[in-house]
């Protein structure tokens, strides 16, 4: 199998957290130099995901956390300020339009509580050929053409696994993502994984639950497609605000 191309069919099977090294706690399943695709796949299929710094040098780290923090379709809901908000955005929505872009301004995000960044030349690399590949995808908010701000994940299945976002001007990655929840949830979305908990995915509804309980529901969605394209419900969701603020 040529190096850049994934085979789905492949899952190796890899340590569960806490069995390597107990020392280190129940979140580190392996560790790894380089990030392998097959790898990569293979561990999203198994709920685990890389998270380390190349800046401290750290080799890539794969965790899989307990709790797991995660929206569900029955408690998903948009706030109320960011309901109102979507009714008058400035915004113009777009998926897919320019992923390396969006990757890299999450690099550059400066972070509450967080020197430096998580996204370096390895994750970007690995996570560019995923999306070369069809499973990263990126959602843009855009204002007079500039990219004002954005998120990237993965999909597999009816999972997607929130990776980052960032924002340059107010409420824009908050509303792309309200945008892209509307999507995925009406393509029969089941589950969005955003790993560990964060005030900005908890207004949405996410909520911690247990790991055991997380690869559960995942393993069934994992193998769940979606009901309908996601780009173009995406596109439908995206004109509709343009048709109601037009």
């Amino acid at each position: 199998m040529e190096q850049n191309l994934i085979d789905p069919e492949n899952i190796i099977p890899l340590p569960m957290p806490g069995e390597l090294w107990p020392e280190l706690g129940d979140s580190i399943a392996f560790i790894t130099e380089d990030i392998d695709l097959q790898v990569l796949y293979s561990a999203y299929m198994q709920g685990i995901f890389p998270w380390f710094s190349e800046e401290d040098n750290e080799p890539v780290i794969w965790h899989s956390p307990n709790p797991r923090f995660c929206i569900q379709p029955e408690d998903f809901h948009l706030p109320k300020r960011l309901e109102r908000f979507l009714k008058h955005t400035p915004y113009s929505y777009t998926m897919d339009k320019c992923f390396d872009k969006v990757i890299t301004e999450c690099s550059l995000m400066n972070r509450k509580d967080q020197d430096g960044t998580w996204i370096g030349s390895k994750i970007i690399d690995s996570y560019t050929k995923l999306f070369q590949l069809g499973y990263a995808h990126s959602v843009e908010a855009w204002k007079d053409d500039e990219l004002a701000g954005g998120l990237y994940g993965v999909l597999i299945g009816s999972v997607f696994f929130g990776e980052s976002m960032f924002t340059k001007q107010s409420d824009s990655s908050k509303s792309a993502f309200a945008v892209f929840m509307k999507a995925f949830l009406a393509c029969g979305g089941l589950l969005v994984d955003s790993q560990c908990y964060t005030d900005n995915i908890a207004r949405y509804g996410a909520k911690n639950i247990s790991r055991d309980a997380f690869l559960r529901i995942e393993k069934k969605a994992l193998r769940t497609p979606l009901e309908k394209d996601l780009e173009i419900e995406f596109e439908k969701q995206s004109m509709n605000l343009v048709n109601l603020n037009s």
